[in-house]
């Protein structure tokens, strides 16, 4: 298990994964703060919490829509029942688990 700093809008931030992950963390990390710091161009500084729930929202979104672009979109002839609901559930999950993670990041 490594350690490794990011630094996202401004502020360090220690995580722990596993040994030959760091470049990719480093990559993700660099992405999320990007999408801040445009966040924080159009809204301001809004707080760490806010600005982390909106940037996962964006990439969930984009997450979605390339999912769509590969012929997963929920509104396909052939998509089970309750596909929809099932990406809105996911979604909030993602929300709730980006927010868990703001919590815990303001309290280190």
């Amino acid at each position: 298990m490594s350690h490794l700093s990011i630094t996202i809008n401004g502020q360090n931030y220690t995580i722990a994964c596993d040994d030959g992950q760091e470049d990719r963390i480093r990559e993700l990390a660099a992405g999320i703060d990007t999408k801040i710091q445009s966040l924080v161009g159009e809204v301001g500084q809004v707080g760490d919490n806010r600005l982390l729930v909106m940037a996962g929202l964006l990439v969930a979104d984009e997450l979605a829509e390339l999912k769509e672009a590969a012929g997963g979109s929920p509104g396909r002839e052939n998509s089970a029942p309750g596909d929809d609901t099932d990406i809105a559930e996911g979604i909030d999950h993602l929300a709730q688990r980006i927010e868990a993670i703001a919590s815990r990041l303001e309290q280190s």
